[in-house]
């Protein structure tokens, strides 16, 4: 009786592993430049949502001044957020601190905080670890410099007319 055995060969032949790796260098060679734009384009998204939030912000301000029937600077709207935005003779918000002239860096931070309130990105006067905006001056207006992907981006907020500028770079 003559037994004749073969084995099965079992794995994957050299061929197949290279061709295996070269499909997936292409595939790589494609998404990676994908995915350093959804990167970008997170960040883009994250700065026109704030200036959208901070937007809405402005415009309820004006509509809760507006409502209340005031007609000149107001050291805090009553309805609006804490009660404690202060507006200036159009009824644009200025500060939290009463203070209804022109901006300054600190006011411009109480603004931001009294409009955008709870869950708001970290704003600061000062680039610390966790400030995600710079807070100045742009002239006369507030100016929120984004500051998570190092570009410059901006947002404005003009004190006089309530206009939000956004300056994505």
């Amino acid at each position: 009786m003559q037994f004749t055995s073969k084995k099965k060969q079992a794995g994957f032949t050299l061929i197949e592993l290279v061709v295996v790796i070269a499909i997936l260098a292409i595939l790589a060679a494609f998404a990676l430049p994908r995915f350093a734009q959804l990167s970008e384009q997170a960040h883009q998204s994250s700065i026109q949502a704030t200036a959208g939030a901070l937007s809405a912000g402005v415009a309820l301000v004006k509509a809760q001044w507006v409502t209340n029937g005031t007609t000149g600077a107001v050291a805090a709207v009553e309805g609006f957020g804490n009660d404690n935005v202060a507006v200036n003779d159009e009824g644009w918000a200025t500060s939290t601190n009463g203070t209804t002239g022109a901006p300054n860096a600190n006011r411009c931070l109480q603004v931001w905080n009294g409009l955008l309130q709870s869950n708001a990105p970290v704003a600061a006067t000062t680039n610390a670890a966790d400030t995600e905006y710079l807070v100045g001056l742009s002239g006369d207006d507030c100016e929120y410099e984004y500051l998570a992907d190092g570009q410059g981006s901006t947002i404005v907020y003009d004190t006089d007319n309530g206009d939000i500028v956004t300056t994505i770079n």
